[in-house]
């Protein structure tokens, strides 16, 4: 493929995916920051390895599994762990408005543990098969079933509705 030629289709790639690239990395990491460090480094990856991804079957689906694997070696290594600590406070600044049940759903959504917070988004955001997020996830489907369903048990947990809650709004 010719250089020219190449560069013109991945950038015309990037332009078209951008925007959903950095949604799920978001989703992710609940960072609109580290979801653009993510993308950059997913890009980046995507772009060295171009020839053989353009070549894909599905390169939405490669996309997305150089995205999540990013993701998950971030949250494995010292500067995930760091940047997570530098996290913990909401980022106002980046956060558009937004109806309160989607807030509630983010935060809760940030408290899964990586992988499982991975499995939700497929499924449920990105509209993946268990089979597909298997793929993605590089592990058995069985395992995304347990982890999707750990998942959703710790957000309904978390997004329970306390009746303490409920009596102290009333007053």
């Amino acid at each position: 493929m010719a250089e020219g030629k190449r560069d013109a289709e991945f950038t015309e790639f990037v332009a078209s995916r951008a925007g959903w690239l950095r949604k799920v990395a978001y989703l992710l990491c609940g960072d609109w920051h580290r979801a653009d460090d993510l993308v950059q480094e997913t890009i980046t990856k995507l772009y060295t390895h171009w020839g053989r991804v353009s070549r894909a079957d599905n390169v939405d689906g490669y996309a997305r599994r150089v995205l999540v694997n990013t993701f998950l070696a971030e949250q494995r290594s010292p500067w995930g762990r760091l940047a997570r600590r530098r996290s913990a406070q909401p980022d106002l600044a980046a956060r558009q408005p937004d109806v309160d049940t989607a807030l509630d759903l983010r935060r809760a959504l940030a408290d899964l543990p990586p992988r499982q917070r991975a499995a939700v988004v497929l499924r449920y955001y990105a509209d993946l098969s268990v089979e597909q997020t298997a793929e993605v996830l590089r592990c058995s489907p069985g395992n995304v079933k347990s982890q999707t369903s750990r998942g959703l048990d710790s957000l309904r947990r978390l997004l329970a509705v306390r009746p303490s809650t409920i009596d102290e709004r009333t007053s």
